[in-house]
């Protein structure tokens, strides 16, 4: 028979190799002794011990137990100490890790307030712009009207007969209206962007604060399970990873000075958004006033003008009927006139009659005698009283043209200031009283 032969394998610790852990030293083999085939005998004896041997070996066997017990009663009172010191320890930590986790929850839920009231502070500045908004664009529609009828008043205006299109007072006042009606639209745009830009702003800052609260409530969650759990929870489990170190872990000052920049920026759009809506009111009351006044005064232009053109058509009116009477008697001037310059025809002839058959006298009978110088003056003086008459006829038909002149001059002006008196009252005034209140103005 051949005798098998036993290697022993060199010692291997895995969990060493995979830890980077440097390996130890494998213990020293304790030395056994060499089994002895004895005296070499012939024939079937097989090899056996010796007596020496024998005592040798249970004698190192004692030893070896003795030793193990040595070290396992060293290791058992070591054990016991530890387990002692280690208890008291992990309890100890294990209520500090409580009661830092009740203060980290009571930390977490002061934030969590503040961030709580920031945020329905947030919420109710931003519906309180919202209004502010719909005023501001209810105020803009609002200020259409006023410019429709201003523009109109001012077309309106442009139909008046030509003696009448003067650039008056309510043509000034009706383009400071128009002016400032655009002035008004203008300043309410820009009012209204302002509002809207700070509504984004106070948005993205409440989605800030929301965002934080929302984070800090799951941890407050967490924090508050892991403050229930005691030694003798059933839910707790062995993890072994959540003791390193996480990456992008933040530690307490930027924890905290997270939030307080969250809040200061809420803060500050909160701040921004009462300087925002105390500027809006009084834009809105501004431009109320502004408007209210300037149409108050385009009355009052437009009333003074209608009693100017009252007043005129009424002088006008009197003076036709006076230019009336006037041509009606030079009327009967001219056919006074007229008669008069007929009558002197037949005493004109006569004379003329008398002069003709003297002058028919012969000889020495041709001569100048009173009765010839009488009827020589006569036609003379009736010549130059014909002469008279025809010059103040023609004198009386001039008159006549010019007073006929002036009646139709007169009746053209009354028919003008009738038409821009319509213009003026029935058509302007009358559009005017559509004018938006004040509370429409004002966007309600």
């Amino acid at each position: 028979m051949s005798s098998e032969v036993f290697v022993s394998r060199p010692h291997f610790d895995s969990r060493a190799v995979a830890q980077q852990i440097p390996e130890k030293e494998p213990p020293a083999e304790l030395e056994v002794p060499q089994l002895s085939s004895g005296s070499a005998t012939a024939g079937y004896r097989s090899a056996k011990y010796t007596p020496a041997e024998w005592f040798s070996n249970y004698h190192t066997i004692l030893q070896q137990a003795c030793s193990g017990q040595h070290e396992a009663q060293r290791i058992q009172r070591g054990s016991k100490t530890l387990h002692q010191d280690t208890e008291a320890t992990t309890l100890r930590i294990q209520a500090e890790g409580t009661c830092h986790l009740g203060d980290r929850l009571q930390e977490i839920h002061h934030w969590k307030s503040e961030l709580q009231l920031h945020i329905d502070q947030l919420l109710a500045d931003t519906e309180a712009l919202l209004a502010l908004k719909t005023r501001l664009e209810k105020a803009l529609d609002a200020t259409e009207t006023p410019y429709a009828i201003a523009t109109d008043n001012l077309n309106c205006r442009t139909r008046r007969p030509g003696p009448d299109l003067v650039r008056d007072t309510v043509e000034e006042e009706l383009l400071k209206e128009v002016d400032l009606i655009r002035s008004i639209q203008a300043l309410l745009k820009r009012t209204t962007a302002q509002v809207v830009s700070q509504i984004k702003m106070n948005r993205e800052a409440k989605q800030m604060l929301e965002v934080d609260w929302s984070d800090k409530y799951q941890a407050y969650n967490f924090d508050d399970r892991s403050g229930r759990y005691t030694n003798m929870s059933p839910d707790t489990r062995h993890h072994p990873s959540s003791a390193t170190v996480q990456e992008q872990v933040c530690n307490l000052t930027s924890w905290t000075k997270f939030t307080q920049d969250n809040l200061r920026k809420a803060l500050q759009e909160e701040q921004a958004t009462n300087s925002l809506r105390v500027l809006v009111e009084q834009v809105l009351l501004d431009t109320t006033d502004d408007l209210t006044v300037q149409c108050s005064s385009v009355d009052q232009a437009f009333s003074q003008r209608c009693a100017e053109l009252i007043e005129a058509k009424t002088q006008l009116e009197t003076k036709l009927t006076q230019i009336l009477e006037q041509i009606g008697a030079q009327e009967r001037n001219i056919v006074t006139l007229q008669q008069a310059i007929h009558n002197k025809e037949a005493p004109l002839r006569v004379a003329q009659s008398r002069l003709y058959l003297r002058s028919l006298r012969p000889n020495m009978e041709l001569c100048r005698d009173e009765p010839q110088l009488s009827l020589e003056r006569e036609v003379r003086q009736i010549d130059a009283t014909l002469a008279s008459l025809h010059q103040q006829l023609s004198e009386a038909k001039s008159s006549l043209a010019h007073l006929e002149e002036s009646r139709m001059t007169i009746e053209k002006d009354i028919i003008c200031k009738t038409n821009s008196l319509f213009i003026e009252r029935d058509k302007c005034m009358t559009h005017r009283k559509r004018y938006p209140t004040i509370s429409t103005l004002s966007g309600y």
